[in-house]
């Protein structure tokens, strides 16, 4: 039986290329095995880089093709989120437990090579760490690029900036908030949505915005019992919502409502996103770029009159 590495094990990959599976849910912080996109393939080349493996279903209750036909990118971001998780843990000896704080995650698509193909997209992750820090011996922070091919071609590049502390080191700072979190989790969502359509979405359901008085803000509407974006409770609304509100913000601003790839995103968070305390998203006027389809749009997030997160994307219509 195919035996899952210790955290501190980084096989060579040819040891598990002959069969392939999930690599544990635990290592990039996800409940459900079905939002596992890693597999438990990966080897260290040296100190600073590693090579992991993925793979992108054809069909995905959330992160569904675009347009029908067309890899969602958004799958690009979560993969580079669940690669800082797994090399904190296989590669760091970070202790499961330990938390996390992501303060950058970037990434662009190459729209030409994600029209969804007759098998799952298989896909090699290059992985380059900078900016390895720690603190008492453990690992404090890291910072690290994704070049993710898919049979030589590359389909995305991407990077992201983390920072991670103890559970004990994070209950003291957490304190409030970690007593209020089992509440906000049980309250109902914002009963308004905006229209579905209008932000990429067929079901009320997957929308993560409530309209305002104003065509370019929104509240966010953070829907606790959705299954992919509230994978597990926690003590604040995930990275990966604000990334969808700012996503969903722009499809709003495409004429025509017509399917649009959100095809590079350049995203810092700055603080929390807390439950129980309105968020706010603001999009600023499109910039096109002369001659090209694609268009650029600031994404702002406030909360408490204070900046949340910024997420700079660049969208574009379907390739014909």
């Amino acid at each position: 039986m195919l035996q899952t590495p210790a955290p501190t094990d980084i096989v060579d990959s040819e040891a598990l290329r002959g069969l392939t599976t999930t690599a544990p849910r635990e290592y990039v912080h996800r409940a459900a095995l079905a939002e596992v996109f890693l597999t438990a393939e990966w080897c260290r080349r040296d100190e600073a880089h590693f090579t992991l493996y993925a793979q992108w279903p054809r069909g995905h209750s959330f992160f569904e093709p675009v347009g029908g036909s067309h890899y969602d990118p958004m799958l690009a971001a979560e993969t580079i989120r669940q690669v800082g998780a797994l090399l904190a843990h296989a590669g760091f000896d970070v202790p499961l437990g330990h938390q996390f704080l992501m303060w950058e995650l970037n990434y662009r698509v190459t729209p030409a090579l994600l029209p969804v193909g007759g098998a799952p997209a298989d896909l090699r992750l290059d992985v380059t760490c900078t900016d390895i820090r720690r603190r008492a011996g453990r690992l404090a922070g890291l910072s690290y690029e994704v070049v993710i091919s898919e049979n030589g071609r590359v389909l995305a590049t991407g990077n992201a900036r983390y920072t991670c502390t103890s559970p004990e080191v994070y209950r003291r700072l957490r304190a409030d908030r970690l007593a209020e979190a089992a509440t906000a989790m049980a309250q109902e969502p914002p009963t308004a949505s905006v229209e579905p359509r209008s932000v990429g979405r067929h079901s009320e359901f997957d929308v993560v915005l409530t309209p305002t008085e104003r065509a370019d803000r929104w509240q966010l509407r953070a829907n606790t019992r959705h299954p992919v974006l509230f994978d597990h409770p926690g003590d604040h609304i995930p990275g990966m919502v604000l990334l969808e509100a700012a996503r969903q913000a722009v499809h709003t601003l495409m004429p025509g409502g017509r399917p649009v790839l959100p095809v590079a995103m350049d995203s810092t968070f700055h603080r929390y996103a807390e439950f129980g305390s309105p968020c706010w998203i603001e999009t600023e006027p499109a910039v096109d770029y002369p001659g090209s389809p694609e268009r650029l749009i600031r994404v702002t997030g406030r909360q408490d009159d204070e900046i949340l997160f910024t997420a700079i994307t660049t969208v574009a219509e379907l390739p014909s």
